[in-house]
């Protein structure tokens, strides 16, 4: 690596290399939000000398995703095997120049249009006044110069000016035009070390992500590849079916593991632009076919109900590599692999090296194999009831719900089914998340909170009946009303894992019976989706032990 260059440019070679394609912005950094008040300080500076700044440019032969209009300027590509300057430091300030020296106008993102061209010169102005401004309403005519005509204005139109101002004239439009711009290039430094040292320069600001960067990297022009584009376009097709929620890093996550079997960061950094491009419509259909494969063997109907989106990795490197659906045994395997990442809350920490782990756990179910576990799974009633606090972001919790989701609950009050979305699961306090022994009505019994808000409490009702049907009603009370007019409502109850009324102490509204009832059919159902190993036994027997020594201990 060599160290980074000094150097210094004129604005006229600045702009002339912008319009050019010489000098570009990298789409990873931040929108152009300085305002016309800021440009005209920072050109007050230039014409009163004052330092405004070191640029520091990348100079590469790479080609990122870069700014491709500004204020209406196309700004063109640069020509093929040249050396390019990407803005790590100083995008804002460059822009403003050339904004505020081409005259452009700007459209926000809110749609409101900054007109550049309205920053003038105060020709009555002192050095100690502010001498580039933007309101001239209250001066004279012939005391003030648009900036952008004092640098492009002819001698006849400058002459046409006030004799006692042409000496002012002509001094600030040689200081503007002299004015040295100070310039780091960086050289010869693969882009994790630039956008490393953009990072460090930006330490305030907010540090790059990941994808960011893949996007600027993996930027193709002549195979008409821009991943941002292509990752947009991908949510779109998802939301369809609603599994929009996909998290960027998951998709790179597989590009990286179906490349190498590894999907740390700095592996992701160096996969090579070609074999990226090549891998990521695999990627694409590998996750396509994970979603479904979700939405219609497990009944998942949206990706927020998935406990992790990272899941969609190995699922989608096993679609990837196996076309077919999955045969019998690898349909258990899998379903046995899904619950353990789910209920042991896997992808909490450390999900980069787990997936590195877990898609060679794949590798071995795709032969049909089952792969071995070093964590195991505790599915007994009572820890179910004991770890279930409600919280809507924790896996074990969005586990549970995956199996309540899995039943198609129906609405207790005329059987229809119950529509799932994104757009409620999001909230652990949605109307849609139903308390069956509601929590005031508890309350008033002096069960503590915690045992209140717990997994095993919660159904899954539409919004409506919360309400207006529900709210603080003890269930005894609720469900006789529902029963007179749900004709269905056995079968309703059960799509809930609520197989009869009265053995789950509904009639009596005894709030144990039921947690001890439907913890016992939520454990049921899980253990149906698991294959039974004896880490599961040791890790279980393990907690009795710490149950038997914590009761002791206190005897």
């Amino acid at each position: 690596m060599r160290l980074p260059q000094p150097t210094h440019a004129k604005y006229s070679n600045l702009l002339t290399d912008i319009e050019r394609g010489q000098i570009k912005i990298p789409q990873f950094q931040r929108d152009f939000v300085w305002s016309i008040t800021a440009s005209a300080a920072l050109l007050d500076s230039v014409v009163k000398g004052y330092p405004v700044g070191t640029f520091i440019f990348w100079a590469t032969k790479d080609r990122l995703r870069s700014v491709r209009d500004l204020g209406g300027v196309d700004l063109p590509p640069p020509k093929d095997g040249e050396t390019v300057n990407f803005v790590l430091d100083g995008q804002q300030r460059l822009t403003s120049l050339f904004a505020a020296l081409k005259g452009l106008r700007i459209t926000r993102e809110s749609g409101h249009e900054d007109d550049f061209s309205r920053i003038y010169v105060d020709l009555n102005a002192s050095e100690d006044d502010q001498i580039v401004i933007t309101e001239v309403d209250s001066l004279e005519e012939g005391s003030y110069i648009m900036l952008t005509e004092l640098l492009t204005g002819d001698l006849e139109f400058l002459a046409s000016f006030p004799k006692h101002h042409l000496n002012k004239l002509a001094e600030y439009k040689r200081r503007i035009e002299s004015y040295e711009f100070s310039i780091i290039e960086v050289r010869d430094v693969p882009l994790d070390v630039a956008t490393e040292i953009f990072t460090r320069i930006n330490v305030g600001g907010k540090e790059l992500s990941l994808f960011e960067i893949m996007v600027a990297k993996t930027y193709d022009e002549s195979r008409e590849f821009d991943l941002a584009r292509e990752f947009d376009d991908f949510v779109d097709k998802l939301r369809a079916v609603d599994y929009e929620t996909i998290s960027d890093a998951t998709i790179l996550q597989l590009v990286s593991l179906l490349l190498r079997q590894d999907c740390k960061k700095q592996t992701i950094l160096k996969l090579g632009k070609a074999e990226f491009i090549d891998t990521w419509a695999k990627a694409v259909e590998g996750i396509e076919r994970a979603v479904a494969y979700f939405r219609n063997t497990y009944r998942i109907p949206v990706s927020h109900l998935l406990p992790y989106s990272a899941l969609l990795a190995p699922f989608g490197y096993f679609f990837v590599h196996h076309p077919d659906k999955p045969n019998a045994d690898q349909k258990k395997l899998l379903e046995d692999f899904f619950w353990r990442v789910s209920l042991a809350g896997r992808y909490s920490s450390a999900v980069e090296s787990k997936l590195a782990q877990d898609v060679r756990r794949i590798d071995i179910v795709l032969k049909e194999q089952s792969p071995d576990y070093d964590w195991g799974i505790d599915a007994s009633p009572k820890f179910i009831i004991d770890n279930g606090w409600f919280n809507a972001g924790r896996s074990f919790v969005k586990a549970i719900l995956c199996l309540y989701a899995f039943q198609v609950p129906k609405s207790f009050s005329d059987n229809a089914i119950v529509t799932i979305g994104n757009d409620w699961l999001k909230r652990a306090d949605s109307k849609n998340y139903h308390h069956f022994f509601p929590r005031s009505f508890l309350a008033k019994r002096s069960v503590d909170e915690g045992r209140i808000n717990n997994i095993v409490n919660i159904t899954i009702v539409d919004d409506y009946l919360n309400k207006r049907q529900i709210k603080a009603r003890a269930p005894s009370d609720y469900m006789k009303a529902f029963a007179a007019e749900n004709a269905f409502i056995a079968e309703t109850m059960k799509s809930h894992l609520i197989d009869d009324l009265a053995g789950f102490g509904i009639p009596e509204d005894n709030y144990d019976g039921f947690l001890e009832a439907r913890a016992a059919a939520i454990s049921k159902g899980i253990k149906k989706r698991l294959i039974p190993r004896e880490i599961d036994a040791r890790g279980q027997a393990l907690r009795e032990d710490d149950v038997d020594e914590e009761i002791t201990n206190l005897g």
